[in-house]
């Protein structure tokens, strides 16, 4: 009796471990086809890409180590990354004029999303505008900005002041011009984004929160900021990487010395001497290295917004 007793219970509990066992294949059957079919799905677009970003990154990379030279032997060497002074003075320039006018940018486009938002006549103006701003591109707006801000351009005459008096904001020591026209152009990216995601929810949190009794400025710093919060930091990253990545705004708004990465890449890149290639590529690889680390740092802030999660 006892070892019949004693069996007893192990039959059931061997039918319940066989039934999770049957369940179990399913699931992960499930769990398998539902994220083989969304990776199906993006991979003709992510082939491409990833084809010319790697390709293109490392084909950048071997030619700053002297592996695929244009004349020569392939020979493993730094030397194009030897001239740590210039280097270092680029670097420092491009970041700041980067960090200056994404900052500026992301300031301006919040508020103009905002006024958007609002859905006034002011609003709709401003929402039109921005979006022809858009369009418009930077090497277009940089010419419009130096025919704006130089010492004989329109806003000098206006204002009747000699060239002689009239700061150097076009390739002068501040970079202003430089740093307005990539203001002012990704500040219209940067709201469209943020109206573009905010634009249907926005409406019945802003509501609950003034039935609740908060005030304007509580709205915007409660609800408006947090919601919008994901979408401004991502369209900054955007807006860093490019302004990091262009030429054509500082190459000709800026001084000729000291240069910007891009700049002074492109201009290693054009030299009739085949050997200032690997110096252009080592410039590449650097302005890569410093793009991916502040978008690396952007997506771990992004990760932790709580509207993101």
């Amino acid at each position: 009796m006892t070892g019949v007793s004693a069996a007893e219970p192990r039959a059931p509990a061997s039918t319940a471990a066989a039934a999770e066992a049957g369940g179990a294949a399913p699931r992960a059957l499930r769990n398998r086809r539902r994220w083989l079919r969304p990776t199906l799905l993006v991979l003709p677009a992510v082939i491409p890409v990833a084809f010319v970003v790697i390709g293109g990154v490392g084909t950048t990379l071997l030619q700053s180590l002297g592996l695929m030279p244009l004349v020569g032997a392939a020979e493993l060497s730094t030397a194009a990354f030897d001239d740590t002074d210039e280097l270092l003075t680029s670097a420092l320039l491009s970041l700041s004029i980067a960090v200056v006018s994404t900052a500026i940018a992301a300031v301006v486009g919040f508020f103009t999303a905002v006024l958007i938002i609002s859905g006034n006549v002011g609003g709709r103006i401003v929402g039109a505008l921005g979006a022809a701003a858009v369009t418009v591109p930077h090497l277009v707006g940089a010419a419009t900005v130096g025919l704006l801000l130089s010492d004989s351009g329109v806003l000098a005459r206006i204002f009747g002041v000699s060239p002689e008096a009239w700061p150097a904001l076009v390739a002068g020591p501040t970079w202003f011009a430089v740093i307005a026209e990539y203001a002012w152009k990704e500040s219209a990216f940067v709201a469209l984004i943020i109206v573009g995601t905010l634009a249907t929810r926005i409406t019945s949190y802003d509501e609950t929160a003034a039935v609740l009794g908060a005030h304007r400025s509580a709205r915007l710093r409660l609800v408006l900021f947090p919601l919008a919060a994901p979408s401004l930091l991502v369209a900054s990253a955007i807006a860093f990487a490019y302004t990091l990545g262009s030429y054509e705004v500082a190459w000709m708004l800026g001084q000729t010395y000291p240069e910007p990465l891009s700049v002074m890449a492109l201009r290693l890149f054009n030299s009739a001497s085949l050997t200032a290639r690997p110096e252009a590529a080592a410039i590449g690889v650097i302005t890569v290295a410093l793009t991916a680390a502040v978008i690396a740092v952007a997506m771990l802030g992004l990760r932790r917004m709580r509207a993101w999660r």
